[in-house]
């Protein structure tokens, strides 16, 4: 038996949706699953943050998922947090394609679904990010420049499309500190590195997500727009 979580799911026929996975071991898989009736129905189970076990079949790059069952209780994630979630989500979707296995990010997705049911932080995604620009070739380094010189945490630095980062001359809107960068590297960002750290990685997932908007940005702005009006 396989194990992973549904990422989205969409009506395929009137029985059968389209779902994109990700999966231990394989990591992105698109499937089609039957969804069944009355008791027999998987509905209730196949949703996002819920572990699931299941099989495979099909010769094809789109699979027919088969005798699923819920691995665990789902990750207990609900409210604004679950907004984190569904843009975890929809990250893998929009910059891991079938043809790209990126295997090693379901124990990081995992983990870190796990880390936000227990107290949502802001750095929790940039950690995820991270691991995500890493595994699709988009991530520089954050422990030297591009002379190879070390990151030093009391200068700033620019970054220089498809190369790296270079020294710069004081904090701008475009400058990031090198603590920040460090203290990305080593997952031990805090408050005052959040607003940089979240900078950085839009410019760097910008290429692999285009122009499209972000359907999970637009639900927590919409959220919070409508609580700054109560």
């Amino acid at each position: 038996m396989l194990r992973g979580y549904v990422l989205h799911t969409r009506p395929f026929t009137d029985s059968s949706v389209l779902v994109n996975m990700l999966i231990d071991g394989l990591g992105r898989v698109d499937c089609v699953a039957r969804l069944g009736s009355g008791k027999t129905s998987i509905k209730s189970i196949l949703q996002p943050f819920q572990p699931l076990i299941f099989e495979l079949s099909g010769r094809t790059s789109l699979k027919n998922l088969i005798q699923i069952e819920a691995g665990s209780p789902a990750v207990p994630i609900s409210g604004e947090v679950s907004f984190a979630g569904f843009y975890l989500n929809e990250l893998l979707v929009r910059c891991i394609s079938v043809d790209h296995g990126a295997e090693q990010l379901f124990f990081v997705y995992h983990k870190t679904l796990m880390a936000m049911a227990g107290g949502f932080c802001q750095s929790q995604l940039r950690y995820f990010e991270l691991s995500l620009l890493k595994e699709i070739g988009l991530m520089p380094t954050l422990s030297v420049d591009i002379s190879q010189d070390a990151i030093e945490p009391d200068y700033y630095y620019r970054l220089l499309p498809d190369q790296g980062f270079v020294s710069a001359l004081g904090p701008k809107t475009s400058h990031y500190s090198g603590e920040m960068l460090l203290s990305l590297e080593s997952h031990t960002l805090h408050a005052a590195h959040f607003k940089q750290a979240k900078h950085l990685m839009r410019l760097l997932l910008a290429p692999c997500l285009g122009d499209k908007p972000l359907k999970s940005r637009a639900l927590f702005k919409h959220k919070a727009k409508s609580q700054h009006a109560k």
